[in-house]
Parts: structure tokens; C-alpha cells; sequence
């Protein structure tokens, strides 16, 4: 079973799945990173490869992609450092990017690596969800990843069934019409959006990320889903850690509220 859908089948408690941007804040700390998210108690990772046009992102995830790459890091160099992660993790990892280095690499070479290394599943915002099925979807299928696809306040219900009827591991709610990092917080409407999406009675799980930042934000997001998602809160910290290692353990406890 993937690991995605094993951790879901047996969770008790809100899943907390943290973003870090890989070769950030120091090219070879991502595995460093990886294995203190762990320690402290995360139940997924999603390893941002970095890009040099991150759409979906905010001004914060956008500066860590732009010194990673400045750094010298690159997807080759990405599985690389992953190579002998499953030596150490054993919780579900997920890639998240943009399609284009994916396409440059080469889709099924693509595939074939994460399956290689241990990854469970992908997050590719730009890649529209039509040409998914029409040419990818069989690919992913055939090296065991999931591809996570989110949906936002402004997705119609039929494509959110549809969205449900081709996913799997989880749904990537998105709980505002904006870049990672550019709110914090959850507001009433909000509120509104998470309960109106739980009302659906989706066959997928749902894990709400942009604008969780803390225990608060984390835990009332997870009132309307099975967990939520935390990005730049993580990036802003690490980029500012004296100790690295330390400082990761203490925020994920602190995420979940075990400190």
C-alpha cells in the first residue's frame, strides 16, 4: 500500500504534512531538514523542488527557491541527496513543484526516480488536470505515485467530484484565492468554504494548507479536514534557525501542540 494511504487509514489525530524547500537554507541540509521534521512528529513532507517562476508561491517560498538555485540546486541533484532517504524516513514524502523541470527531465525518467527513491506522490499545480489523464496519468500509475490535486473557493462542485473521482492519498484544499505565505490565520468565510467542501461527503480525504501558521490556525483547520498543510511559517523559520535540527523539532511539536 502506499504509504500516503497507509498513514490515512490508520490516523487518530490531525495529520500535520510540512513543505521545505529542498537545498534550503543550505544546499546539503535537505536531508538534515527531512530527518528532524520527523523527529519532531510529522506525518508527511513535501520536498519543494525549487523553480525559478513558483506561481502558486508567496514572497517567502519564492526567495528560498531562488538561493537553492543560486545554491547549485537542481532536480538531478534533488535525487541525489534523496537516494538513501528511505535508510532514515519512513513517513510518506511528497515532491512538489512546477511541471516544466519535470518535462526537461523527462516524465517517465521522472517517475521512475521518485518510484527509485521512495517517493509517494506529486503535487504539480501547473499541470491541468486533462492533460493528466489524457497523458499521464498511466505513468504515474505504473511507478505507484499519487498525483495530489487541489482544489480552491472558486472550484465549481463538479469539477471538485471530478477532482475526487481521479485522486488519490488526499485532496490539496487550498483555503484562499492566493500565493503560499500571503495570509495567516483562518477567517469566518473560510470557515464557510471548509464546512460547505466537508458537506460533500468526498471519497478522498482533505488536507487544507495556505494561511496555517500555528497551533490555532492548525488545529482549526483540521476541524473541517483530516489535517492541513504548513509552508512558509516552516521556510521563514528555518531560514532564521541557529540550530537547525533543534528548531525543526521544537516547531513541529509546537504545530501539534505536544510542547
Amino acid at each position: 500500500m502506499n504509504r500516503i494511504s497507509a498513514l490515512f487509514s490508520k490516523a487518530t489525530e490531525p495529520i500535520l504534512n510540512v513543505y521545505t524547500t529542498a537545498g534550503f537554507p543550505r544546499l546539503e541540509d535537505t536531508m538534515t531538514v527531512l530527518n528532524a521534521l520527523q523527529a519532531g512528529g510529522v506525518d508527511i513532507i513535501e520536498v519543494g523542488m525549487p523553480y525559478s517562476d513558483p506561481v502558486a508561491d508567496g514572497e517567502t517560498i519564492q526567495l528560498s527557491n531562488q538561493a537553492a538555485l543560486e545554491q547549485g540546486m537542481s532536480v538531478a541533484h534533488l535525487f541525489e541527496q534523496l537516494k538513501d532517504m528511505r535508510q532514515t524516513i519512513t513517513v510518506p514524502v511528497l515532491l512538489m513543484g512546477y511541471i516544466n523541470p519535470v518535462l526537461q527531465y523527462g516524465v517517465e525518467a521522472f517517475c521512475a526516480k521518485c518510484a527509485e527513491v521512495g517517493v509517494d506522490g506529486l503535487i504539480l499545480p501547473d499541470l491541468p488536470m486533462v492533460e493528466y489523464e489524457a497523458s499521464y496519468k498511466a505513468i504515474f500509475e505504473k511507478y505507484g505515485l499519487y498525483n495530489i490535486l487541489l482544489i480552491t473557493p472558486q472550484t465549481n462542485d463538479e469539477r471538485i467530484r471530478h477532482i475526487d473521482s481521479v485522486s488519490k492519498g488526499f485532496i490539496y484544499m487550498v483555503s484562499s484565492a492566493s500565493t503560499t505565505g500571503a495570509k495567516t490565520g483562518i477567517s469566518a468565510d473560510q470557515e464557510v468554504y471548509f464546512s460547505r467542501i466537508a458537506s460533500m461527503n468526498l471519497q478522498n480525504p482533505r488536507l487544507i494548507g495556505f494561511g496555517i501558521s500555528d497551533h490555532e490556525s492548525f488545529l482549526k483547520a483540521s476541524k473541517n479536514a483530516s489535517g492541513a498543510i504548513i509552508g512558509s511559517a516552516f521556510v521563514k523559520m528555518i531560514a532564521q534557525a541557529k540550530d537547525l535540527s533543534a528548531e525543526i523539532v521544537a516547531f513541529v511539536q509546537s504545530i501539534k501542540g505536544k510542547n
